[in-house]
């Protein structure tokens, strides 16, 4: 009995200590405890498996830097950060969106909403190199979504955005799933 004690202390020590508090209310000194750790990721997955901009090595492995990829789509394509209370993990690369309803169109079609080429640069890719996509620097081109690195690069690509997406689509395949823009 007092090991099944011990235990059960032991568990609800640790739960608390992984808990984030949080003020109950405005003005209040009351406090309450929030398991962020038991809000849930709905997974979704399929045969896609390509290099995925989430950040420099060691950083959290958050697709689009956090931004919402339904975003782009709707209303009139502001890109909108998202928020960590709704999440989508696709393809081990885990999506935060602005609300539940973004978050349950993008797992019902994940492939639609993702950005190309692994969210990395659209001209990097025409060139067969990584580089990080800017979610404030986005387009969506018949109905896909691509980022660019810079304004200056972007610039570029607007000049010939059907040729570099043709130039990309034959690149970007040729880079090894598990390569990164910082391997250089």
């Amino acid at each position: 009995m007092k090991k099944f004690i011990a235990i059960a202390l032991l568990a609800t020590t640790v739960a608390a200590c992984s808990a984030e508090q949080v003020p109950a209310a405005e003005n209040s000194d009351v406090t309450e405890v929030v398991d962020v750790s038991a809000v849930d990721v709905a997974e979704v997955s399929d045969d896609v498996k390509v290099p995925v901009f989430t950040g420099p090595a060691g950083s959290e492995a958050i697709g689009i830097s956090g931004y919402d990829a339904v975003s782009y789509f709707v209303g009139d394509g502001t890109p909108t950060e998202g928020s960590n209370e709704h999440r989508v993990r696709y393809n081990g690369v885990e999506y935060h969106f602005a609300n539940a309803e973004n978050a349950a169109t993008f797992q019902a079609e994940p492939a639609k909403y993702a950005p190309q080429y692994g969210g990395h640069c659209a001209w990097a890719a025409s060139n067969g190199k990584l580089a990080p996509g800017d979610p404030k620097l986005a387009k969506v081109v018949d109905g896909k979504l691509y980022l660019n690195f810079n304004e200056t690069v972007q610039e570029t690509w607007n000049k010939d955005i059907p040729g570099f997406i043709e130039k990309a689509d034959k690149e970007f395949p040729k880079i090894s799933p598990d390569a990164r823009f910082d391997d250089a």
